[in-house]
């Protein structure tokens, strides 16, 4: 759902529309944890509302969290797409390397 007062900001709600996030924790780390998110929804700011409202926001995510002198950017990152494209209803999937900035992270991780 939308946050009240905010045209950006979204929250979990029960008015709210359904929002599905699997995750698993990859490693831990005194300061963050590596995850791995399956979403079965795509809703706007899904990710960051969800791990927010479990009181465990994005590392350096300013909106629903704050800033790390970690990384200079929301430590979040697409590695993997799968969807049915909507014009040839043809499944398609899109892999791409993990950023340089992200990778050093999880080197210390």
């Amino acid at each position: 759902d939308r946050k009240k007062n905010s045209i950006i900001e979204r929250c979990v709600s029960e008015t709210g529309d359904t929002a599905i996030t699997h995750y698993k924790v990859l490693k831990r780390n005194d300061n963050f944890d590596v995850i791995e998110c399956i979403l079965e929804t795509g809703r706007t700011h899904q990710i960051r509302v969800h791990f927010a409202y479990l009181g465990h926001s994005l590392l350096s995510d300013t909106l629903y969290g704050v800033s790390s002198t970690l990384i200079n950017r929301q430590a979040l990152h697409a590695y993997e797409v799968e969807f049915t494209h909507p014009l040839s209803k043809k499944k398609v999937k899109y892999i791409t390397t993990v950023p340089e900035d992200l990778n050093k992270l999880m080197e210390n991780a």
